[in-house]
C-alpha cells in the first residue's frame, strides 16, 4: 500500500513524510501530558473524596496507565528516534484516533455510576479531535473521518447508558450526537483552512522552476532553502538575497559573480544550476544540494581529524581554489563552515567548496584611519585587515591553512575576547605550532606545510596547486584509509539526525589602522 501525500500540501514525498512525523511527535507530546494531568486530577479527586469512586476505578486506572505507557513508547521510541515510512505514520495517526475513542468510551462505561464521568469523557474526546485538527496537516475529509472514529465508541456508550444520568437516555444520546457532530464540523473546517493556507504558502515559495521546501541556513545577507526543480524533481539548494538587507549595488555584483562562478566545473566546487530574480526583486541562485556535514560540525562533533583525512580534504579544496583563481575569482571566505564533506556516487569524503564570497565586498577608503573589513575573523588573512586592496589568491591559502589547523587541532589559529583581538593577532602574532596544541600526533611534514600557509607575507605562501602537490608528496601518516572512510559514512548515515551546514557568521568588523606602529 502506498499512501498518497498530496493532502499534506508539500513539495515532495520525503518532505511530507518528515513533516508528518514531526507533527505526530508534537501531537503525541501534547496528548501524553494532557492525559497525565487528567489521570493525576482523577487520582487526587478520588483520594480526597473516596465515596464517589466508581467500583471499577482500579480497572480504569490500570488500562489508562497501560495506554499512557503505550503512547510514551510510540512517541519517544518510534516518532522521535526512528525514521518511519508514510504508511507507518498513517497507521499511527489512525491508531491514535481509534484508541482515544475506545479509551474514553470504556472509561465512561465503567465509571457510569459517577454521573459527571460520561460528560467529562465526551469533553476530553472533543479536545483530542480539535487538537489533532490544529496540529496534524490534512484535508477536511480526512479530519472528518478521524473525528468520527474518535467519537464512535463514546456515541455507542451514550446510546447504551440507561440509568445514572440526569437526562433521559434518548436525550443524553442525542446531546452526545449533537456535540460530537459540531466538534467534527469545526475540526473539519479548521483543517480545510489550515490546509489551504499551507498550499498558498507553497505557491508563494516558488522561484522560477524551483519550489522551496524548508529553510536550511541563514546569514546576514540572505537565506538558503532546500528546494526541488518543478520538472526534474532533483533536490536543490537555493540561496536568496534580500535587497532590503544589502542594497541594489551588491545585488548587481552578486549577479556578475554568479555568472563567473557558473563557469567553474571543478568536481570539488558546488555546482551552480541556475540564477534569476523574482518579481519582488529577490535575487536567487540554485546549486546542488549537499547532504553531508560541514567541517565545522565535523570537528565539533567528532573532534580533531586524522592527518591523512585532513590532507585528502585540503588537496580537494586546493583543486577547487586553483580553478577559481585561474578564472579571477577569489573566495574571500574560506572557513570550515563553507566546506561540506559528503558522498558522491558512493565515493566517501568528497569535499565541496560553497559560498564563493559572492557578496563579500571589502570596502576600503571609508575614512582616514578606518576600514570596513568583511570576513570571518578566525580565518582572515593579515593583508585583508591591513590593506584590503591587496586581497587575492594568497588570502584564500591563508584561510585554508587556518582550516587545516582547525581540523588537526580542534582549535582556531588565534583566539581572543573580541573579533578585533583576533584580527590584531593575525597581523602581529605568530601562530603556535600545531604539534604544541594538538592532543594527537601530527606528522612533521604536514605541520610544516600547513604552517607555511599562515605566514604574514602573502608572497611566501604556496599557491593552491603548489600546496596540493606538497600534500600529495608528504609521507602518509597511515591513520586513515578508504575502509575507514566507508565505515565512518556508514555510521554517519545511520544517525537519526544528519547535521546541516552550520552558519558560522561572516562578520563586518571596523578596525582602526591609523595608530599601528
Amino acid at each position: 500500500m502506498r499512501v498518497r501525500t498530496g493532502w499534506l500540501a508539500m513539495a515532495s514525498d520525503e518532505e511530507s513524510r518528515s513533516y508528518l512525523q514531526e507533527r505526530l511527535a508534537l501531537l503525541s507530546s501534547l496528548m501524553f501530558w494532557s492525559f497525565v494531568v487528567l489521570l493525576s486530577f482523577t487520582y487526587l479527586m478520588y483520594f480526597e473524596y473516596p465515596t464517589i469512586e466508581p467500583p471499577h476505578e482500579d480497572t480504569i486506572m490500570y488500562f489508562s496507565v497501560a495506554g499512557l505507557a503505550t503512547l510514551a513508547v510510540v512517541w519517544r521510541v518510534l516518532l522521535v528516534r526512528r525514521t518511519l515510512s508514510m504508511e507507518q505514520l498513517y497507521v499511527i495517526d489512525l491508531f491514535y484516533a481509534i484508541c482515544t475513542g475506545l479509551t474514553f468510551g470504556a472509561s465512561a462505561w465503567f465509571a457510569q455510576e459517577l454521573r459527571p464521568s460520561a460528560y467529562g469523557c465526551l469533553l476530553y474526546a472533543s479536545f483530542m479531535v480539535l487538537l489533532r485538527a490544529i496540529v496534524i496537516p490534512s484535508t477536511g475529509p480526512r479530519t472528518a473521518v478521524m473525528g468520527v472514529l474518535t467519537f464512535l465508541p463514546m456515541t455507542c456508550v451514550a446510546v447504551a447508558l440507561r440509568d445514572g444520568q440526569e437526562l433521559p437516555a434518548w436525550a443524553f444520546a442525542s446531546a452526545d450526537l449533537v456535540i460530537s457532530t459540531i466538534v467534527i464540523l469545526l475540526a473539519t473546517i479548521g483543517s480545510r483552512i489550515i490546509y489551504g493556507l499551507r498550499r498558498q504558502v507553497s505557491v508563494a515559495m516558488q522561484l522560477g522552476q524551483y519550489t522551496l521546501d524548508r529553510k536550511i541556513g541563514e546569514g546576514g545577507m540572505g537565506e538558503v532553502y532546500h528546494a526541488r526543480h518543478t520538472l526534474l524533481r532533483r533536490p536543490t539548494a537555493v540561496k536568496l538575497l534580500i535587497p532590503d538587507r544589502i542594497g541594489g549595488a551588491t545585488v548587481e555584483r552578486f549577479e556578475r559573480e554568479v555568472q563567473h562562478m557558473s563557469r567553474l566545473t571543478h568536481p570539488n566546487t558546488v555546482a551552480v544550476f541556475d540564477y534569476g530574480r523574482n518579481p519582488d526583486g529577490v535575487f536567487y541562485y540554485a546549486m546542488e544540494y549537499l547532504d553531508g556535514i560541514d567541517l565545522e560540525n565535523l570537528v565539533e562533533k567528532y573532534g580533531p581529524q586524522p592527518a591523512d583525512r585532513v590532507s585528502a580534504i585540503l588537496i580537494q579544496v586546493c583543486g577547487a581554489l586553483h580553478e577559481a583563481h585561474l578564472n579571477g575569482i577569489i573566495h574571500r571566505d574560506i572557513k570550515p563552515a563553507n566546506i561540506i564533506l559528503c558522498e558522491r556516487g558512493a565515493v566517501p569524503d568528497i569535499a565541496k567548496v560553497v559560498d564563493y564570497g559572492l557578496v563579500k565586498e571589502i570596502t576600503a577608503n571609508t575614512g582616514a584611519s578606518t576600514r570596513m573589513i568583511l570576513g570571518t575573523p578566525a580565518y582572515i588573512a593579515p593583508e585583508a585587515i591591513t590593506d584590503p586592496e591587496r586581497v587575492g589568491p594568497p588570502c584564500d591559502l591563508y584561510a585554508l591553512g587556518a582550516v587545516g589547523y582547525f581540523l588537526l587541532t580542534g582549535k582556531t589559529v588565534f583566539d581572543g575576547k573580541t573579533s578585533v583581538d583576533v584580527c590584531v593577532q593575525h597581523v602581529t602574532a605568530e601562530p603556535v605550532p600545531m604539534s604544541k596544541v594538538s592532543a594527537i600526533e601530527i606528522p612533521e611534514s604536514i605541520d610544516r606545510i600547513i604552517m607555511s600557509c599562515l605566514g604574514k607575507n602573502p608572497d611566501g605562501r604556496p599557491g593552491a596547486a603548489a600546496l596540493a602537490r606538497q600534500l600529495r608528496e608528504a609521507p602518509p601518516a597511515k591513520d586513515w584509509s578508504e575502509d575507514d572512510a566507508l565505515a565512518w559514512w556508514l555510521e554517519f548515515r545511520k544517525a537519526a539526525n544528519v547535521p546541516t551546514p552550520s552558519s558560522s557568521p561572516t562578520m563586518t568588523i571596523t578596525v582602526d589602522v591609523g595608530h599601528r606602529d
